[in-house]
């Protein structure tokens, strides 16, 4: 009797530790799940949503050629990228999302603007987010209706020297291309005090600025602590950030997934739209913009949406296009 207990005691003590053995071996497996990412344009809200137990690895997109950059994305699990930086990767590093569950799951802007992109790229790049650029108004209340239907405010001869634009040209260019007058480019670089992104509304606040365009996820946190600012979505619509995330391999898919679908949960899908996080599933433009009604917080109209445009990539001819037209306005 007594050494039928002592095996049994026995048993159970072998099974548990076989149990916590296989529980730490998960633990440690999870905690290998890298993520490479440059922190620019991410809310809190956002990075909050990313598992603890990934590793996050800071990465300058800008600068993928410099060994350091290469290596961090090169040995992470998950790269996450906005659209601007697409063509300094190297997509032959990465393997195809084959989880047709969550493409599934897209909105029809979303589907469209991947089929932009070649058929490498695009089985390759799954978006989790999108971020409208928002006209920042200070101490300039008279414009407002104006800046709401339209951007052809911004040729305003008081606003000369006092706004400040996005450094990229791209984005400038699809802007001028919305005003209603000849050699509009021309015309709105001249308007500009200076082309920042990061540090635009620092510049808006401590300056005699007047107006900043700058992705909407950078704003909250001004607009609560400054009363003299406005945000504004023009109802001709608004430049898009889109953001990216590739895999590896298909070893971590079922973390990717789960993190995925953690993102349709509607307690983080207000706290991402409360700092201008907005996801591109089914039918969460409509949820959002029912919150936004419910909470007061303002984001882009219907109409500013229907009309808002993305950037697919650029072919080499088209980027010689785009930087000559730029020099030579």
């Amino acid at each position: 009797m007594f050494n039928k207990f002592s095996n049994r005691r026995e048993f159970l003590r072998y099974g548990w530790l076989s149990i916590l053995l296989f529980l730490n071996s998960c633990s440690k497996s999870s905690k290998s799940v890298s993520l490479a990412l440059q922190n620019s344009f991410y809310p809190e809200s956002f990075k909050e949503t990313i598992p603890n137990f990934w590793e996050q690895k800071k990465v300058n997109f800008g600068n993928v050629d410099l060994e350091k950059n290469k290596n961090i994305i090169l040995n992470s699990d998950f790269t996450l990228i906005n659209d601007g930086w697409i063509n300094n990767l190297n997509f032959d590093e990465f393997t195809e999302i084959k989880k047709l569950t969550l493409f599934e799951n897209l909105d029809n802007r979303s589907i469209k603007f991947l089929n932009t992109f070649d058929t490498n790229k695009r089985n390759k790049m799954f978006p989790v987010g999108v971020i409208p650029y928002a006209i920042i108004i200070k101490n300039n209340r008279e414009i407002i209706k104006e800046a709401k239907e339209s951007w052809d405010f911004l040729l305003s001869k008081k606003l000369t020297k006092r706004i400040i634009l996005p450094e990229s040209p791209r984005i400038i260019i699809s802007i001028a291309e919305k005003i209603q007058s000849s050699n509009s480019l021309a015309k709105l670089k001249s308007q500009a005090m200076l082309f920042d992104d990061q540090n635009s509304l620092n510049w808006l606040i401590n300056s005699d600025a007047c107006i900043a365009i700058v992705p909407f996820s950078l704003c909250s946190k001004y607009l609560k602590m400054d009363s003299r600012l406005s945000i504004v979505f023009p109802n001709q619509g608004v430049p898009l950030m889109w953001h990216f995330i590739l895999s590896k391999s298909d070893i971590n898919y079922e973390i990717l997934v789960r993190w995925i679908n953690s993102l349709k949960n509607s307690s983080t899908m207000n706290n991402l739209l409360s700092q201008g996080w907005y996801l591109p599933f089914k039918n969460s433009l409509l949820k959002s913009n029912k919150e936004s009604m419910k909470t007061k917080f303002f984001g882009p109209s219907y109409k500013c949406w229907d009309n808002s445009w993305s950037f697919p990539v650029l072919t080499n001819a088209q980027k010689i296009k785009f930087e000559r037209f730029w020099k030579q306005s």
